[in-house]
């Protein structure tokens, strides 16, 4: 790919500084988010300070060259005859991405694990790899890093240095067109390799990259038989993230459709949708801190790509699309982000950190004085001292408000990290 080579900062300094520690590195996010590349980056690096390749064990079990069906038992002889052929007075560094498609690959990871002088890092683009025998296992001895598309500032970078104009005679993007077609496309890397604007391109690359989701990590590791249902559950939660709904609704609103389906597989499915990260849940919480007896949950297509891909990237609903962009954010910056409800209102976000706490309103304007007391009447409204922001795409009332409510665009809050 071409776009291998540039740095993501946020995951290269974490992995750099996990060298050397006895937890089993595990690299989780959907697939092709960048987890393959990250590794081949850090290999590349090691590589280049002198570090021996012979203690180097890398296999990219997707790839084409590897067994059709590899378990752990050919692992293991492979594994066994690199670590013979290694220099001792260095640490074995083993890197084993998309593990998950190796039969009883735990086998192995235990194994590995049981000697100090082997480095482990596995990735995997579901969950199942951390809700197997082997989380029990590592318990308190694996480090989990999660990986997940490009961000706005990661994708201006990748833009930056693939049309960089000092190497090419087309003009660079400004801002506003790089944040549009963030929104209407998306931030999975590979979009980089393909042709600018190109929508036939972008809609068949990420059309494939949903199909091996459903069907490889979705519906194979969850033994789901009806894909034409698991299908209509994405479209249907994809067309309605940003909304707060049961799983009764969802139930109601397939049969509407003429699948009669009952909620408890709604359930199961929603699971394992999370679990490949085709989604992301956000539920309801009290803002007082009081807690609702069943709350509801809204849904995050991981890009907002895939949220759009289904209506041909219309830019449809431009604040949902918005309140997408803004609650991975919050996910990458490490906050824990819930759905705020008060007594005759909603914050689009409470995001958690450890003891810290941000209220966040998403508006695509302000302009209208309706929609500016709306967005800022529930911030008004919560009694603490934690921050509380409004991000919007334009710049009026850009600033703080009497109440001390911070107004800021969005693109720049997307930027400052």
């Amino acid at each position: 790919m071409r776009n291998h080579a540039i740095p993501r900062p946020l995951y290269d300094e974490r992995l750099k500084k996990s060298l050397g520690t006895q937890n089993v590195k595990v690299l989780t996010g959907i697939r092709r988010c960048g987890k393959s590349t990250l590794l081949s980056m850090l290999v590349d690096r090691m590589r280049e300070e002198g570090f021996p390749s012979e203690n180097i064990f890398f296999r990219r079990f997707d790839q084409f060259g590897m067994p059709v069906n590899p378990d752990a038992d050919w692992l293991l002889d492979d594994l066994t005859q690199a670590f013979k052929n290694s220099r001792h007075q260095f640490p074995f560094r083993v890197f084993l991405d998309e593990i998950q498609e190796v039969d009883n690959w735990e086998k192995v990871v235990r194994q590995l694990h049981t000697n100090k002088d082997i480095d482990v890092f596995i990735t995997g683009s579901n969950a199942y790899i951390l809700s197997s025998d082997l989380a029990t296992l590592l318990a308190g001895r694996h480090e989990r890093i999660e990986v997940y598309p490009l961000s706005f500032q990661e994708y201006c970078r990748f833009d930056q240095v693939l049309n960089d104009p000092a190497k090419s005679a087309k003009p660079a993007n400004d801002a506003n067109d790089l944040f549009r077609r963030f929104t209407t496309y998306g931030g999975m890397p590979g979009l980089f390799d393909l042709p600018t604007g190109d929508r036939e391109s972008i809609r068949d690359e990420l059309s494939t990259l949903f199909d091996a989701v459903i069907l490889n990590d979705v519906a194979r590791r969850a033994s789901i038989t009806d894909v034409d249902l698991l299908v209509k559950l994405i479209r249907y939660v994809y067309s309605t993230s940003g909304s707060l709904f049961s799983t009764k609704k969802i139930s109601d609103a397939l049969t509407s459709m003429g699948r009669k389906v009952k909620p408890e597989t709604i359930d199961n499915y929603l699971l394992a949708l999370t679990r490949a990260y085709a989604l992301y849940e956000c539920r309801q919480e009290g803002v007082s801190g009081k807690s609702i007896l069943r709350p509801l949950r809204k849904f995050y297509p991981s890009d907002t790509g895939f949220r759009n891909l289904p209506n041909g990237f219309s830019g449809a609903d431009i604040g949902f699309q918005l309140e997408n962009i803004v609650f991975m954010e919050l996910k990458r910056r490490g906050y824990e982000p819930f759905v705020g409800t008060l007594p005759k209102a909603e914050i689009d976000f409470v995001a958690k950190k450890g003891g810290e706490r941000i209220y966040i309103q998403v508006a695509a304007s302000l302009l209208d004085d309706s929609v500016y007391s709306r967005e800022l009447s529930p911030l008004e409204a919560v009694g603490d001292n934690f921050p509380k922001l409004i991000l919007t795409l334009d710049g009026w009332r850009e600033g703080t408000t009497k109440s001390g409510v911070h107004i800021a665009r969005l693109q720049d809050w997307l930027l400052e990290a």
